[in-house]
């Protein structure tokens, strides 16, 4: 199994996208509305605000590749791009997004290595995180990955009005 990540730009927009969508309904269709999870899969991913993401100088997008198998990708934030204000000092990791027939490869593993590597390279002290309250195994994931609860905000799926753990780690 070769297994590569490379840095995902522009002309990569529609595999993004379709990663996306797809990471996205798999993981969270049981537990929203069809109409909530279409709503959100229409305005989190759509051309216009990946576009917007992937032209933020302080966002990079990493896609996941096994063999020529496009799997998932990472999304980290720092500075200004960040969903929270944390600081200079602090790397957010936005997405952690690995499709199903990919899981239990321990390319989520992989990948939270990759962004660690990064936050280190780049001088950062934290690096932190959203994680849906109802995700458990990602909670368990980060966990066992050394973050740790430091507060809650609200996230709108749809309609609805979710919470996400924030967890941090300081390296």
């Amino acid at each position: 199994m070769n297994v590569h990540t490379t840095t995902c730009t522009i002309e990569h927009l529609h595999a993004l996208q379709s990663v996306s969508k797809e990471t996205f309904y798999e993981t969270f269709k049981n537990q929203n509305s069809e109409q909530n999870m279409e709503t959100y899969l229409a305005t989190a991913f759509s051309e216009e605000t990946l576009t917007d993401e992937l032209s933020n100088s302080n966002s990079t997008f990493y896609l996941l590749y096994v063999d020529e198998n496009l799997a998932g990708y990472l999304k980290l934030n720092t500075e200004d791009a960040q969903t929270e204000n944390m600081g200079n000092e602090a790397l957010e990791i936005e997405r952690i997004y690995v499709l199903g027939s990919f899981q239990k490869m321990g390319l989520g593993r992989i990948l939270m290595n990759y962004a660690l590597n990064i936050a280190k390279q780049q001088h950062k002290f934290k690096v932190w995180l959203g994680v849906w309250e109802k995700n458990v195994n990602a909670i368990a994931f980060y966990e066992k990955s050394g973050f740790v609860k430091t507060g809650s905000h609200s996230f709108m799926m749809g309609d609805e009005e979710q919470h996400d753990f924030i967890m941090m780690k300081t390296l």
